[in-house]
């Protein structure tokens, strides 16, 4: 081969390079594998059989490290190997256990768990083997295995702890329940205690549990008072957009209803050069019926001027408003609606704000933005 082609580019094309070694995946790759593992593990069954023999082997302690003293005096027996997988607390304990060996030719390590009832004890370890509970239990002892998950950072069964007190939860013990979940960080059922007490605080504040909470806790009683206060407020502040946002939506409809009447005719009521028909289909138009007894005062009515009579009065409002939502008032079928647009040149800058405001506050009770009200209804 000459020198020449020597120097000459490879055309061919190159092989694929080889994997990258497992520290230099990438995130994506990482996040990827991840959600296979989740999904596998999802779809994955363990045996009845299986979750049976862990239970006997934790029921007849074969081959057991461990001795779990409990109160009263009690002793369960347990694998090292067992308890460290399931809590980095028990690998903990027991790696410190490990260091400094005592007991029996220094094989049987020692944990002692207290302050809780030595059944709850017995039914939070053989969950670590099996991952199984009778649900008798976790209703008697639901409580202690949530201090247990949680000292011992188990979280599958915290997670099962919570799920199962937040569907039995009762005004005689959310109270309990509510400051246990505070001092095992169990945020979720803490804020659905939460919003029970806050729903049902009338029966609530009449218990054992409040008053025991009130002696104990006061400074907790105290937010929780500030809390249902703002609640209230809160609640009061949402009735009264409610209703104000059902007010202006009236209006609107009332709007509609004036284009309708005075634009199509509506039963008995309609433009003068229209011939209004005796089967008509029922009107659509909740407004209609009180608008039309409103425009027939206001036509036979002798105290028309504004001020004069509190019907009328009402009736040069409806016109005006409708003047200012109005988008052709040349066009315009309202009666009425080009003499306001002429005569708010006139009116007052307070007059005007208040005005504006109103219609601003119609608008948006029917979310609409841009283009004039009734661009559509007016031609």
């Amino acid at each position: 081969m000459s020198k020449k082609d020597e120097e000459s580019p490879r055309v061919s094309a190159s092989p694929n390079p080889p994997p990258l070694p497992v520290a230099f995946i990438s995130s994506r790759q990482e996040s990827t594998f991840a959600a296979r593992k989740s999904a596998l593990r999802k779809y994955c069954c363990t045996p009845t059989a299986t979750k049976n023999t862990w239970d006997c082997l934790f029921d007849e302690g074969y081959r057991a490290d461990v001795s779990i003293n409990t109160d009263n005096g009690g002793v369960l027996y347990a694998h090292a190997s067992i308890l460290g997988v399931n809590s980095a607390v028990f690998k903990s304990m027991l790696s410190l256990k490990q260091s400094r060996p005592h007991g029996r030719c220094g094989h049987q390590r020692s944990i002692s768990i207290n302050g809780v009832p030595p059944e709850a004890v017995q039914v939070f370890i053989r969950f670590l083997y099996s991952s199984r509970y009778e649900e008798e239990k976790m209703k008697e002892h639901g409580l202690s295995l949530l201090v247990l998950s949680h000292a011992y950072a188990v979280t599958h069964l915290k997670q099962e702890c919570e799920w199962q007190l937040e569907q039995r939860l009762t005004t005689e013990n959310v109270v309990d329940i509510f400051q246990l979940a505070l001092l095992c960080d169990a945020s979720r059922l803490s804020l659905v205690c939460h919003r029970f007490m806050l729903k049902n605080f009338k029966p609530i504040s009449a218990t054992e549990g409040w008053k025991a909470m009130k002696q104990s806790h006061p400074v907790l009683e105290k937010q929780m008072l500030k809390s249902i206060i703002d609640e209230d407020i809160r609640e009061k502040e949402r009735v009264r957009k409610n209703n104000e946002r059902k007010m202006y939506m009236q209006l609107y409809e009332a709007m509609e209803a004036l284009v309708h009447i005075c634009k199509d005719g509506c039963r008995t009521i309609g433009p003068h050069d229209k011939v209004l028909k005796e089967d008509q289909e029922p009107c659509h138009y909740a407004a209609c019926k009180g608008l039309e007894s409103l425009i027939r005062h206001f036509a036979g009515c002798k105290l028309r001027v504004p001020g004069g009579c509190i019907h009328c009065k009402r009736m040069w409002q409806v016109l005006e408003l409708h003047s200012r939502l109005c988008a052709n008032s040349d066009v315009c079928k309202v009666p009425l609606c080009r003499s306001f647009k002429q005569k708010r040149r006139k009116q007052n800058k307070k007059d005007e704000m208040k005005w504006s405001i109103l219609v601003r506050k119609i608008v948006r009770s029917k979310s609409i933005s841009g283009a004039p009200f009734f661009s559509s209804e007016s031609t």
